[in-house]
Order: C-alpha cells, then sequence, then structure tokens
C-alpha cells in the first residue's frame, strides 16, 4: 500500500513494553486486568477478572446471563490455537413449533423467550480452572467491589437507559427498580449499586470453601456446580416462568428450566484458521461468524495490495464488495450443523467468489454454490414490525443495542485483550445479559441474554431454532500467530460489524504497515447489505456506512460506484483494541479505541 501512507497522527500511542498488556472497552476492566498482572497473576487470571468486572461497569454491553468466546494459543502438543467456547445452545423446551404457537415470525430481539442457556461464567471459571493460577476469590474481588460499592456510571449506560425507560416503568419493574432507582435514568458519574450481583459472586467464591481438603481445581469447579445447579438457576427459572413484555409487542413466558442450566459446561474447540500473508488467523467455528473474515480473506489474498487499502476508493470498494460474498455465505450455510468449511475457505472457491467483484457495487444476496449444500436465503426485508404493533401503539423493546444504520453508535459488546512476559495472551469477546435484553431477576441482579433471536423460525436453515443448539453467534474475537507463536490478540463490539472493522485493522498492519494505534484509529466502514443477525433482521440492498474522515473523494467515488452511502460523522465505528508480542525482541504493545473516550490500554 504504497499510495497512502500510514498516517502520523495518532490519538494516543501504541503502548510498548516487557511485563505486561491490557486492553479493553472500558478503562476499569483493564485496570483490573493490569491489577492482577502487577500483582502475580497471568494474562489469563489477569482477563478473567477484567471479564468479571465488564458484566458490572457495562451492564447495557455485557452482563453474566449472557455468552462470550475466546481465542487462546496452543497449550501443549499439537500446537493449535484453541477456542474458548461460552455459547450456550438453546433449551430443551424452545422449538420453532412453540414460538409459531405464540404468534411469532421472528424470535424476539428482547424477552426470556430469545435465551440461550447462560454460558460465559461458566467458560470464564473453565479459563481460570486450567490456564490461570490464582483462586477464584482474588479473581472476583475487583468486580465484587464494583458491584456493592457501585462504579461512576458513563454516559453510555444512561443513554440507553433513557431510549428504554417507558418499557422499565411500564413493564419491567425489576429493571427500573435497578437501573432507575430515583426514577429516572441515571446520569454521567452517578453511583449505580447491585448488591444482589455482589452476593452471586460471594457465593461462588464460598461454594468453593466448603471442603478444606479440595485442590485448586475443585474449587473453581465447585464455583461452577453451584452456578449450574444452585440459587443462579433457581431463581432465574422461577423468574422467567411470569409473562413479560418482548419485542414482539406482546407478553410472553421464557421456556429455560433448570435442566438446561445443569446440563451446559463451557469447554474447547480447536479453532478455524487461515494463511493470510505468512500470518495464520485463528477464529471460532461456523457456530460463530468468525469463518466470515476468514472467507473475506482468501477472497483479498487474489488482489494486489492496491486493492486492499480500506483508506482508497478502489480498496474500499473491494472489501465492501468480499464482505458481502463471505456474509452471504454465513448466512446460507453458517450454524451450529454440518458446515463445509473446506469448501468455503478453499483457494478455488475464493476464486470464484472473487471473480463476481466488479466495478460497481452489488444489491443482490449472493451466497456461493456448495456441492451437496441447499444454501438457505433468509428472508430480506428491509423493514419490519410485529404484528401486534402494526397499529402504532405499544413499546416493542429492542435486539442487541449496536450500532444503527445511520451510523449511531447505541452500544454494542464488550472485548477484552490480555499478553503476559510468559507469552500467554488471550483475545475475549464476552456479550448478552444486557440490561435492554430481559427484566433483571431481583435475586441475581441481572436479566438472561437474547442470543436465541440469532435464529430463525423458518424450517431448513443451518441456524434454525432447534433445541440443544447453539445459535449462530456475532461474538468473533482473533488470535494472530506467526510462525506458529501467538503474535496478536484482537477484537471488536458491533455485532455484524465485528469482523469487518477487525479486517480493516490487519489489512492496514499486516499488509499497510500500519502500528496497532494507527489501524485503530484509521477511518472505518462496514457494509449493510446483508441481513442483519439481531431482531428486527432486516438489511439495505449495497447499503455502506462510512466515518466521514474517509475524505469526500473517497466517499463520492463509492457513491458513483453504487453504494448507498451512510455518513457516520468522523468518529463514530468501530470500538477495537489488541495486544501483541514480538517473539524476537520480547517486546508487547497494547492499543485501544479512542471513540467513545471509554476504551483504554495500560501496560509496560
Amino acid at each position: 500500500m504504497t499510495s497512502t501512507p500510514p498516517p502520523a497522527f495518532t490519538t494516543r500511542p501504541t503502548l510498548q513494553g516487557t511485563f505486561g498488556m491490557s486492553a479493553s472497552t472500558h478503562w476499569l476492566a483493564t485496570a483490573s486486568a493490569q491489577a492482577v498482572l502487577e500483582r502475580g497473576g497471568n494474562a489469563f487470571d489477569a482477563a478473567v477478572a477484567g471479564a468479571f468486572v465488564l458484566h458490572v461497569v457495562e451492564p447495557p454491553l455485557t452482563g453474566p446471563g449472557g455468552d462470550m468466546t475466546g481465542v487462546l494459543p496452543p497449550a501443549g502438543e499439537p500446537a493449535r490455537p484453541v477456542v474458548l467456547m461460552g455459547q450456550g445452545p438453546a433449551p430443551a423446551a424452545a422449538t420453532r413449533e412453540h414460538y409459531l404457537a405464540e404468534g411469532l415470525e421472528l424470535v424476539p430481539g428482547a424477552g426470556a423467550l430469545a435465551a440461550a442457556v447462560p454460558a460465559a461464567v461458566d467458560a470464564w471459571l473453565v479459563l481460570l480452572r486450567d490456564r490461570g493460577t490464582w483462586e477464584l476469590g482474588g479473581v472476583l474481588a475487583f468486580a465484587v467491589r464494583y458491584a456493592r460499592d457501585g462504579p461512576p456510571i458513563v454516559g453510555r449506560v444512561g443513554a440507553p437507559i433513557t431510549a428504554v425507560a417507558d418499557l422499565f416503568t411500564e413493564h419491567w419493574p425489576t429493571s427500573a427498580a435497578l437501573w432507575m432507582p430515583d426514577g429516572r435514568p441515571p446520569r454521567e458519574g452517578e453511583i449505580i449499586r447491585n448488591e444482589a450481583y455482589a452476593r452471586v459472586l460471594d457465593s461462588l467464591v464460598h461454594a468453593g470453601t466448603q471442603d478444606d481438603g479440595a485442590t485448586r481445581t475443585e474449587r473453581i469447579d465447585a464455583a461452577r456446580l453451584a452456578w449450574r445447579t444452585g440459587t443462579v438457576a433457581r431463581a432465574a427459572v422461577e423468574f422467567s416462568r411470569t409473562p413479560h413484555r418482548h419485542s414482539s409487542g406482546l407478553d410472553h413466558a421464557g421456556v429455560i428450566e433448570l435442566e438446561d442450566f445443569a446440563g451446559f459446561e463451557a469447554g474447547y474447540e480447536e479453532a478455524t484458521t487461515l494463511e493470510f500473508r505468512g500470518h495464520t488467523i485463528a477464529k471460532t467455528g461456523p457456530w460463530g461468524q468468525g469463518p466470515a473474515l476468514l472467507q473475506t480473506l482468501a477472497i483479498l489474498d487474489g488482489f494486489d495490495d492496491e486493492h486492499l487499502d480500506p483508506s482508497t476508493a478502489l480498496g474500499a470498494h473491494t472489501i465492501l464488495e468480499a464482505q458481502k460474498l463471505a456474509i452471504a455465505d454465513r448466512e446460507a450455510y453458517y450454524g451450529d450443523a454440518d458446515v463445509p468449511m473446506g469448501h468455503l475457505l478453499s483457494p478455488e472457491y475464493a476464486s470464484e467468489r472473487r471473480a463476481l467483484i466488479t466495478e460497481t457495487a452489488s444489491h443482490e444476496f449472493r451466497p456461493g454454490t456448495v456441492p451437496g449444500h441447499e444454501p438457505f436465503v433468509p428472508p430480506l426485508r428491509t423493514a419490519y414490525t410485529p404484528p401486534a404493533l402494526a397499529d402504532g401503539s405499544g413499546f416493542a423493546g429492542a435486539g442487541e443495542p449496536t450500532v444503527s444504520r445511520s451510523g449511531e453508535t447505541r452500544g454494542d459488546t464488550c472485548h477484552i485483550d490480555v499478553v503476559d512476559s510468559a507469552g500467554n495472551m488471550v483475545s475475549a469477546t464476552p456479550s448478552g445479559g444486557w440490561l435492554q435484553s430481559s427484566p433483571p431477576i431481583p435475586e441475581l441482579g441481572f436479566c438472561l441474554g437474547s442470543r436465541l433471536q440469532m435464529t430463525w423460525l423458518e424450517d431448513g436453515a443451518p441456524s434454525t431454532l432447534t433445541p440443544g443448539r447453539r445459535p449462530r453467534t456475532t461474538l468473533t474475537p482473533t488470535l494472530i500467530l506467526k510462525d506458529g507463536r501467538p503474535a496478536v490478540a484482537l477484537g471488536s463490539p458491533g455485532g455484524d460489524q465485528q469482523d469487518q472493522w477487525q479486517l480493516l485493522y490487519l489489512l492496514r498492519t499486516i499488509v499497510g504497515g500500519y502500528t496497532p494505534q494507527q489501524a485503530i484509529d484509521a477511518p472505518s466502514l462496514h457494509t449493510t447489505s446483508i441481513p442483519g443477525s439481531f431482531w428486527p433482521r432486516t438489511w439495505e440492498a449495497g447499503g455502506a456506512v462510512v466515518e466521514d474522515r474517509l475524505g469526500e473523494d473517497v466517499i463520492n467515488d463509492l457513491e458513483r460506484r453504487g453504494h448507498v452511502i451512510t455518513r457516520a460523522g468522523d468518529w463514530a465505528l468501530g470500538r477495537l483494541s489488541s495486544v501483541t508480542r514480538d517473539h524476537e525482541t520480547g517486546v508487547l504493545s497494547a492499543a485501544a479505541n479512542p471513540r467513545g473516550a471509554q476504551g483504554y490500554a495500560a501496560g509496560r
């Protein structure tokens, strides 16, 4: 990329050191993770501590009733990266027949019918048990203190509560009690305490102290068992049985049962990988959207560098078109099912898809042809109103609080990356259980998630709602290996945009020579010419959202090529963070997103 040199200006430096680095979407989580490193913990101890803090300080973006995925370096042989799988499945009673009988056309975006089995807490405890070194009490102490004493609320918390204040006061009284204690949304800097959640965390630590002769592993497993079979499960199941307002505009009861909680355990899976310009990119399996990034890279790898610069019209156009093709395959083939990833990532298939990219923007939904597989074509709605709200009455609630079609950022998800001097590294994206997901359970101080909205009620799709199957999540952290060794941990919130924004970072650092902070600060863009993963699951044919800093000439050129452009403002898209390790020098680095003035990196 010689046409557009890396910018000299960055909002902050790329941090460098040799001791340890942390980066996340909230400074308190970053500071907590770094404090663990400073006290002798490793990267995995630090990531777990930071993640539980995120549950407390970013409740519109993540919660203990939600889910997470992480990508980790190899542990022993074979030397392949692994995925920490914290995505719960659909409950046993979550059948499409039941949902259709409830009068639904889509799985709701808010309410207990949208809840998969909560999985994040168990996944974090599995990571602590297997790769961490600290005791559970020490790791959870940071989150317990913030829950009990209350963190100062950032503006991003008050804004979404304001947006759903009528829903809270009219239909979700437990939400109003927790998040509107004075009958109004909290102002920036106010303290919101969550004593109920502090007691939940204390109970997990207590569960591991009942046997004086237990090992560290047994103590953590005791906490996991308490989570799955104790007060948390009982309170959540009992509370969800009472009908409450969903985004359908109707009141429904949840279907999750004690057996669903007890039957789920987080674990590990082999990562899906692709070689790109001398680097190994590791992602989740196709039960997540991660392989769509790999498919996009495979398509782009056949172009020269001139086509891979997101800061030029040619590069931006090529990238947007490649993303549309890869994400169409995501819709057509991905799910917790038999997915032909070998074919979808093959050079031959990438060449076929590459040939579809022309000088003009496509406004079509174009999945590829895979022998022996019929592509699923989802409903391509440009708008959707639930039948119960067709008369314009009522308040439906929302799906994921993510980046809107206009480019406005209402919130989304969280991310955390940590690396230590020993080379331990983790990239993890926790999400779900947002305060907009469903009413909080009073005894627990948190709500269930709404990840099932990513499943279809149409029959025959690889992501059709099916009991015991995982919804196809958008959570998609990235690990990059160089010469078989972990070099970069990277990720971003953003729903369907997560891999799109990460792609720009990969192209700018691997091909363009940008530093991590330069890549994060550079102007961003993404396509909306894809069926959304979140309720109400609409799309905008040919749509593309860009930051104005991309420049008038580039934006005008994209419009001439047929892209339907939405300008998002100068600093609106992406909440990336990353950490790196140079294995030749031992130098570590960290970088975080300046947009929203909330993400921070720390280290030394």
